[in-house]
């Protein structure tokens, strides 16, 4: 494996910035340190003027593999997601057939190997007749169990209040929930048809897909998570009223043993209804983008770290299917490759720190899927890092998109910071304008 000195970069990792080199050997970082001297034939980059950073891991993509290639696959995506700076991600159940028992979990770790260029794991999905599964998961097959407390595909809406109840009680690893209450949306939908027939603006997503839906669904899993004593981390918040739920379970410091924790994703962190009239379906998301009070205070509450994590929830689909009407256009949103440039704007803003990011994308994610020897610059640890030029700018065209479906709802857009270089276990992936097609992800394995 290649042996690298990164000189004279400012390192960020666990709350400390420093001016320092590091060197990358075996995969790991061995050694954090000024003046270090380049080994033989060690590749050497001057990193002045740069910030380094442990890799984003993104708990919550969807690749699309196997069974709907056609909007992305885990090669193109886990491409696009290292020219983006993350360098690990945990991918969801909804794929065709559903990854909701041991043998469908194995076998896309099997093919993972073979395709991936970041690291990987994957998630086991609940279903209402899938409790003997959960039961016997071994905790290093997979990251968590994701339950999806409101609409999905196929019979993965677990909307049994008994299975539900079994699945908190017997869960041996985090539970991510989607909390929508799908009674209530259906009923919106409906009021929708009748006004508007199958011409319903796709600025009413926010409110068809409602804050009292959202409200409601997640209320409710944090009920069975305090009556059974589950690790629950509820995903993607969009309102401002959920917020008051988590600001009340704050009580644990480590993350890796808090019982509930709360996630935010880049797009509603930088969206909100008032981008329905020029974005319409490319924004189209599930939980919904919704008004900028809430854009605002979800901003707020990764900054007063009742928010844990940020992650992507990135969910491609070609570019044909989102110009249908409204209830033909599919919810979801690529967002990989510009996930972190999207949140350095924030730092740009003065709204979020860099340390916050950091803390939000690597550490946190870490300690709360427990994951082993990743998520930050130490020493032994996997080097898997992001160098980033905040003063570069960056413009998103159709030309340097990854992505299978080759759009992005940030097309055109010119972000203040570049990606410079992305590697994963010591391999440098992407060089700021190229990213291999390597498979040199590797599984990521659990301290369980």
């Amino acid at each position: 494996m290649t042996t690298t000195l990164i000189k004279n970069a400012t390192l960020l990792n666990e709350g400390i910035r420093q001016q320092s080199d590091l060197l990358i050997a075996q995969g790991r970082i061995a050694k954090i340190g000024q003046n270090l001297t380049a080994p033989d034939g060690a590749q050497v980059i001057d990193a002045t003027g740069k910030l380094l950073i442990p890799g984003m891991i993104d708990d919550q993509v969807h690749f699309r593999e196997p069974g709907l290639t056609q909007k992305g696959s885990m090669a193109t995506e886990s491409r696009a997601a290292v020219a983006g700076g993350i360098t690990s991600f945990m991918e969801m159940p909804n794929v065709n057939p559903q990854t909701t028992n041991a043998a469908a979990l194995e076998a896309k770790y099997d093919r993972a190997a073979q395709v991936s260029v970041a690291n990987y794991a994957f998630y086991l999905g609940a279903t209402n007749d899938n409790l003997e599964e959960i039961k016997n998961l071994d905790p290093q097959a997979a990251c968590g169990i994701k339950i999806f407390m409101g609409a999905s595909t196929g019979n993965m809406l677990v909307d049994n209040r008994e299975t539900l109840e079994a699945i908190f009680a017997n869960a041996k690893v985090p539970i991510a929930t989607h909390c929508e209450d799908t009674p209530m949306i259906a009923a919106n939908e409906e009021a929708a048809k009748a006004k508007f027939g199958d011409a319903v603006p796709m600025k009413l997503h926010g409110e068809i897909r409602s804050r009292e839906a959202c409200i409601k669904s997640t209320k409710t899993a944090i009920e069975l998570a305090k009556a059974h004593g589950t690790r629950l981390h509820v995903l993607h918040i969009t309102t401002a009223e959920e917020l008051a739920l988590f600001e009340a379970n704050k009580s644990l410091d480590s993350l890796s043993s808090a019982n509930i924790t709360a996630e935010a994703c880049v797009h509603h962190l930088y969206y909100s209804d008032k981008d329905y009239d020029t974005l319409g379906a490319q924004i189209k998301c599930n939980p919904s983008v919704k008004t900028e009070r809430d854009r605002a205070a979800i901003v707020d509450a990764v900054k007063r770290d009742v928010i844990d994590i940020i992650a992507t929830d990135h969910a491609p689909h070609t570019w044909e299917e989102k110009q249908n009407t409204y209830f033909k256009a599919p919810s979801g949103v690529p967002l990989v490759q510009h996930a972190l440039q999207s949140l350095f704007e924030h730092y740009h803003n003065g709204d979020l720190s860099l340390e916050t990011i950091v803390q939000k994308t690597s550490h946190a994610v870490a300690e709360r899927f427990n994951l082993k020897d990743r998520g930050y610059l130490r020493e032994g640890y996997w080097a898997d890092l992001v160098l980033v030029d905040l003063d570069k700018p960056y413009t998103v065209s159709k030309d340097n998109i990854l992505y299978k479906c080759n759009w992005s709802s940030f097309e055109g857009h010119t972000f203040r910071s570049s990606i410079e270089s992305t590697w994963v276990g010591g391999i440098r992936v992407f060089d700021g304008s190229n990213a291999t097609s390597e498979p040199v992800g590797q599984r990521l394995q659990f301290d369980r």
